[in-house]
């Protein structure tokens, strides 16, 4: 085993090992080890934070392909996305704002600067696990990490070279331009295709992915079309020349496209505006231990997102006043950190500092019959950060953790937030734990230094919180039953609002003025009643609530004084049952259900709040295996989501896809 995971299992683990070997069994099952709580590995049971894994061969067996369906069936998660495969997809975890989660892939943060990120575009392709981790984590991970952390972790390559094939076609009823918001439309296509390849030894392992998906859209119309294409590449290369030495690098490139003959209000307004973007991530982490129980390691990381808006005029109509507009940007964040890991008999210290550079270069225009206008925003900042974490367990069946960080930025100055937590595990099978924390979000560039029409406020604070949260957990041997409560409650503060009527003329338009509050609790059960059968279920209720108004007082005001946040219902059910029929057919059903939840109807002036009912949608999954050999498989797969065709929406007056039907193939050489 190699050095720097045999150190800290014993330094962190050691308590699980012990409560396995006390029970009367011929072996001994090795704790569950994640890394994103505490950004080194952990044995689960010592962790006081709330902590969620779901493997890449549990996506694959589902047929979720993407980011944003895997995280919906997740406690304490909200997944919003306003219909069209490619629309913007909002991640609410604990009732945070969908910039308040930090998502990585292998340590590299894809945000950007000031948190915003849609999950649309990010796909499960060469992904060995998801860890999500609710809460705050701001002393680890910075600014962003208010509700939470969701981080992707590529797959390591092993062994003898392996290639993975697949792909898969289906289709979905459309709507009908002109025949009202859910008007039943032809049936569209879509299609994805995946390839893979992994292999290695215990000195280098290499891993790489590529895949390509494309769908017609919605709208059965050539001139109304909603259609989106995402081509996806990732890869892993992985070293560990010694025992004391480990370095990998991993690389991950996207190129999307989405067209969107819709307005902000759902109504179809423009032919042919579309958007389009490109996204690269490059991250180099390596480590060496120095000592026995000094570990040092590095982290390099790089992200880069071009896009743009493209709206030429659609014809001669546009002549008498109507406009064309189109904007490019390009936001990159580059990262270095270095950090210090002090291996104790009982516990691991932590030292970490790092320095990010961010930028943003945009320039938009917009051409119509009442005058042409132009804008651009060219503006970077530098942030540094020092960190320091301890935990270990002092006792036998106690675990602890503690963490301070300090951040200094160039435009908001100094901030600090601080994490503390405590697990108890009183007997085998229980575990008893608390934790408090803060965390921070950054302004976004555009907040900070808009110019024009809209100004933007380089004073601004950064938008932060206190939250805490207790929980227990029952493990049973028999049925293999898993029981799971936590309470948690989070507090908002120094939200930032805009205002159409700033003070005085030359006063911005953005201000910290507002506040919230979320509170709620997560219920999770699993079991496995008998050999090949998996049963999951999870229940989330939440409350929000608007404790310090914005701006606007009007009925549809987005903070009103007492108000709840939008677009989080306060119940919501997942619950998934697995069975292998055989060895050689697997199958899925899943059920949703996601309760009321308000939203504001932008359809007409003033804008007004309306409440979205709630809705239930069921899944079915199933493969099967035509080819089992030792060096290659093949298995055909169905999948079916909104089986009973349910309608409904996550967003306003933008209707949800209905029943979708993929069929596939998978192969394995």
């Amino acid at each position: 085993m190699h050095i720097a995971r045999s150190f800290l299992i014993l330094a962190t683990a050691a308590p699980a090992v012990a409560a396995a070997q006390s029970q009367p069994t011929d072996t001994v099952r090795l704790p569950e080890i994640v890394v994103t709580p505490t950004r080194v590995p952990t044995a689960r049971a010592s962790v006081a934070a709330a902590v969620t894994v779901l493997s890449g061969q549990q996506l694959r067996e589902r047929g979720i392909t993407s980011l944003a369906e895997a995280l919906r069936d997740v406690a304490g998660v909200t997944v919003a996305q306003p219909g069209s495969f490619g629309a913007l997809a909002s991640l609410f975890l604990r009732g945070g704002e969908s910039d308040y989660t930090s998502v990585l892939v292998d340590g590299v943060p894809l945000n950007h600067p000031g948190g915003a990120i849609s999950l649309a575009d990010l796909t499960t392709d060469n992904v060995e696990r998801l860890e999500i981790v609710r809460g705050p984590a701001s002393v680890l991970y910075g600014s962003g990490a208010v509700s939470g952390v969701v981080q992707i972790f590529t797959r390591r390559g092993r062994g003898p070279l392996r290639v993975n094939a697949a792909a898969e076609s289906g289709w979905f009823r459309g709507l009908t331009p002109g025949g009202g918001a859910a008007a039943p439309g032809p049936t569209r296509a879509l299609w994805r295709w995946q390839a893979d390849a992994a292999g290695g030894s215990a000195e280098v392992g290499y891993a790489f992915s590529v895949s390509r998906a494309r769908t017609d859209g919605l709208y059965g119309s050539a001139a109304f079309d909603n259609s989106y294409s995402n081509t996806v590449a990732s890869g892993r290369l992985h070293a560990a020349p010694d025992a004391r030495t480990d370095a990998s690098l991993s690389v991950r490139y996207g190129d999307h496209t989405f067209h969107y003959p819709t307005d902000g209000a759902g109504r179809l307004a423009d032919a042919n505006q579309f958007q389009h973007g490109t996204a690269t991530t490059l991250g180099f982490d390596a480590g060496r231990f120095l000592l026995p129980r000094v570990e040092a390691r590095v982290l390099l990381a790089a992200h880069t997102a071009d896009g743009g808006i493209d709206d030429a005029p659609d014809g001669a109509a546009d002549t008498l006043g109507f406009y064309a507009y189109s904007s490019l940007a390009t936001v990159e964040r580059r990262r270095a950190e270095g950090r210090a890991n002090l291996y104790g008999s009982r516990g691991v210290l932590t030292l970490g500092a790092q320095v990010e550079r961010q930028a943003q270069r945009s320039f938009d225009q917009s051409r119509s019959a009442f005058g042409n206008s132009t804008g651009r925003l060219d503006v970077k900042r530098l942030n540094h950060a020092a960190y320091a974490q301890l935990q270990g367990d002092p006792l036998a069946s106690w675990s602890v953790n503690a963490g301070v960080r300090w951040d200094h930025s160039e435009t908001f100055g100094d901030f600090v937030t601080y994490r503390g937590g405590v697990v108890y595990r009183p007997w085998a099978g229980l575990r008893l734990r608390a934790t408090a924390g803060t965390g921070f979000k950054e302004p976004t560039f555009y907040e900070n230094f808009a110019a024009g029409f809209v100004r933007g406020n380089p004073t601004l604070k950064p938008e932060h919180s206190t939250s805490w949260e207790v929980g227990a957990e029952q493990a049973l041997p028999a049925g293999g039953l898993r029981v799971a409560a936590t309470f948690f409650s989070q507090r908002f503060r120094d939200l930032i609002d805009f205002t159409f009527a700033p003070p005085g003329p030359e006063d911005p338009n953005y201000f910290n003025i507002a506040g919230a509050t979320a509170q709620g609790m997560e219920v999770e059960v699993r079991a496995a009643p008998f050999p090949r059968f998996l049963v999951e279920g999870r229940y989330t209720y939440l409350a929000t609530r608007v404790t310090d108004r914005g701006f606007d007082t009007g009925p549809g005001a987005l903070l009103a004084q007492d108000s709840s946040l939008l677009r989080r219902p306060a119940h919501t059910v997942a619950a998934e049952a697995r069975y292998g029929v055989s060895d050689r057919l697997r199958a899925t059903l899943a059920v949703r259900h996601v309760g009321r939840r308000g939203d504001l109807d932008y359809s007409e002036y003033p804008f007004r709040r309306v409440a979205l009912s709630a809705y239930s949608t069921v899944g079915l999954s199933a493969e099967g295996d035509v080819l089992q050999a030792v060096d290659r498989n093949v298995t055909l797969t169905l999948r079916v989501d909104n089986l009973l065709d349910a309608s409904y929406q996550e967003a306003v007056n933008f209707p949800a896809r209905r029943r979708t039907v993929w069929v596939g193939a998978r192969a394995r050489f």
